[in-house]
C-alpha cells in the first residue's frame, strides 16, 4: 500500500513558476514508479511526466518537454514536479499517481492514469494571462 499526499497548487501569472511535491509513504519496495498528471473539466486525464523511485529513469510528455521537470528526492521518498514558464493552458486539476509492477515500465511507456494503482488528492493549479 503506498500513500500520496500531494501539495504546492495555486494561482500564478503566465510565465511563472510552480513546484508540486507529491509525499510518498506506505509500504515501499524498489520498483515502484510515480506519475504526475493533470485534468481539465470535460476532458480525460492526461500524463505529464514520470520517475522510476530509483532507478532515476523518467519520461516526460510532449506538452511537459523543456517547461516541466520532474525529479526526486533521494533522502526521502518525495518526487516533484518544477513547473517553469507556465501558460494558461496548464490551467487543471493536477495530481501524482504511482503504481508497483514490473510489467509497467515508465521509461518506456510513459505516465499512463489507467496504470496506477494509487492516487494523491488533486489540487488546483491556475494560470492566469
Amino acid at each position: 500500500q503506498i500513500h500520496l499526499v500531494e501539495s504546492g497548487g495555486g494561482s500564478v501569472q503566465s510565465g511563472g513558476s510552480l513546484r508540486l511535491t507529491c509525499g510518498v509513504s506506505g509500504y515501499l519496495s524498489r520498483n515502484y514508479e510515480v506519475g504526475w498528471f493533470r485534468q481539465v473539466p470535460g476532458k480525460e486525464r492526461e500524463g505529464i511526466a514520470c520517475i522510476h523511485c530509483c532507478d532515476g529513469t523518467l519520461n516526460y510528455a510532449e506538452s511537459a518537454k523543456g517547461r516541466f521537470t520532474i525529479f526526486r528526492d533521494k533522502a526521502k521518498p518525495w518526487v516533484y514536479l518544477q513547473m517553469d514558464n507556465l501558460k494558461p493552458e496548464d490551467t487543471a486539476l493536477y495530481s501524482c499517481g504511482a503504481v508497483e509492477d514490473p510489467r509497467y515500465s515508465c521509461a518506456s511507456y510513459g505516465a499512463l492514469p489507467d496504470e496506477m494503482r494509487y492516487w494523491s488528492q488533486r489540487t488546483q493549479v491556475t494560470v492566469s494571462s
